[in-house]
Order: C-alpha cells, then structure tokens, then sequence
C-alpha cells in the first residue's frame, strides 16, 4: 500500500509555488497548456480551474483562444498599459532585498514601509516610485 504524501505547509508551499508560476511569460504559458491539457483529456473547465488555482472563465478563454489559434493562443499578448518601471533581473534583486529586511541592504530601518522602500529603490535601483505604489509591492509579497 502506497503511503500518501503530505506537504508539511501547504499554504507556504502554494505561496512560493504561484510566486515562480507568475514569475515570468514562460511559466504563465506552461501554466496555461496545462489547463488545456486537462480539458483535452475530458476535465471540465469548472474543475480544471479549481486544480489550477484560475476561475473557470479564464480556463474557457484558454480553450477558446487554443481552438481558435492553436498554440500561439496561449502565448501571452502585449498588454495595454504602463510598462513596468523594474526590469525582472531587477524585480529579482529587489525580493532578495525585502526577504533580507532594510537593516541586510544598509537602510535605517527595522522594517519595510513605503517610504523606505520608495527611498531604497531611488538609491539602489535609480528608479523614482511614489510612496502608494510602494506600499502596493509590500502589500503584494505579504499576500
């Protein structure tokens, strides 16, 4: 009888596993030939979406887009809008900052806030943030 196998944090584990998902276009692709892969094989878009962690609408639109354009459906498209202001080498070195804590990368400080973070960005990585949008990318690496 095989043993079942249990991750010791599950939360943490889905956390850091989403986190490399997201990280760049390639990952975001696989993730999605993965959803199609198992609606081929006669999942249904409702709980394809509940394994892979997507609403069943975003599966649909996968489907959709694979039937319509094939395998170049499911590559991501330019998306309207701002550019990033971080490049991702930047984006990376950045997370390795704020895991180390302000006090690690020379800021006077005990914890991150939007204003040190806007500041250690200006000294560190010549890029000018407002003190909100800080204070969003801290928000975003607690959730």
């Amino acid at each position: 009888m095989v043993r079942p196998l249990k991750v010791t944090d599950p939360d943490g584990s889905e956390r850091i596993i989403w986190q490399e998902i997201m990280r760049n276009r390639t990952s975001r692709y696989d993730h999605r030939l993965h959803g199609v892969l198992a609606v081929c094989r006669g999942l249904s878009c409702y709980k394809t979406a509940a394994i892979w962690g997507q609403s069943p609408r975003a599966v649909e639109y996968w489907v959709q887009r694979f039937t319509t354009e094939g395998i170049s459906g499911l590559q991501e498209k330019k998306r309207p809008g701002r550019p990033n202001t971080l490049t991702g080498e930047q984006l990376e070195f950045l997370q390795s900052d704020l895991d180390r804590g302000p006090e690690a990368v020379g800021v006077d400080a005990k914890k991150w806030t939007g204003l040190t973070l806007r500041k250690h960005l200006s000294e560190f990585y010549g890029v000018e943030m407002g003190v909100r949008q800080c204070q969003r990318m801290l928000k975003q690496k607690e959730a």
